[in-house]
């Protein structure tokens, strides 16, 4: 009996520690398959992003704005059975998520952020979403970067390090919350940036997208 509910209190146990870890999901293209791992410490976006991901809200939606050397842009709910042609990116899910900006998140290459309009407290979109690509930058691109576009706020120097070796795109840095990151296939980032898109920069062929849960259990 003891051994029982020891074995019961362990598996409970298990699957707490699981939700408190699953915070990894899966990306599905034609093009490959993404891992993104969520940030912590943008709960908000964290836990709206996996309340739609458990509801399958993404299935079947496209990457509807598509960037070279800067970003692609999905998650509009409208992209799902729109004609070819269709400009995208008004749908929504008719709430905003508070902005959740990190000094130690930034967007380099392979980020995950939430897409916005202009309103003035910088509020995300409830849905829309978009992931990195960028580029490369030198020590004087960036100087003037920050002279520029930051209003002249200095960027860290393990930042500046990143942005000069893999890239991203700085200029979004403390505008745009970041909440998550590719940790495996990155390269399906750039497969998805190099096709070509009409003038509204959506790809003149559909690419849509599965997102799921990656679950991993713990024993002990």
């Amino acid at each position: 009996m003891h051994r029982a509910l020891l074995l019961s209190f362990s598996l409970l146990f298990c699957i707490s520690v699981n939700a408190q870890r699953n915070r990894k999901v899966k990306v599905t293209t034609e093009y490959g398959t993404m891992v993104i791992r969520l940030y912590d410490q943008t709960p908000l976006h964290r836990n709206n992003f996996i309340k739609l991901v458990k509801k399958h809200f993404y299935d079947s939606l496209l990457f509807h704005r598509v960037i070279h050397n800067f970003m692609i842009q999905g998650g509009d709910p409208d992209s799902k059975n729109a004609k070819p042609g269709t400009e995208l990116g008004n749908g929504g899910v008719g709430y905003t998520v508070p902005a959740e900006f990190q000094l130690d998140l930034f967007h380099k290459k392979g980020v995950l952020a939430a897409a916005r309009d202009n309103n003035p407290t910088k509020a995300s979109d409830g849905c829309q979403f978009y992931i990195v690509q960028g580029k490369k930058f030198t020590d004087g691109q960036l100087d003037t970067l920050e002279q520029t576009r930051l209003g002249g706020r200095k960027l860290p120097v393990d930042q500046r390090e990143i942005y000069k070796k893999i890239g991203g795109t700085p200029h979004l840095d403390q505008n745009y919350t970041i909440f998550g990151e590719v940790i495996k296939g990155l390269n399906v980032v750039d497969s998805i940036a190099m096709v070509k898109t009409d003038r509204n920069n959506r790809p003149l062929q559909d690419v849509r997208m599965k997102i799921r849960l990656k679950r991993k259990f713990f024993f002990f």
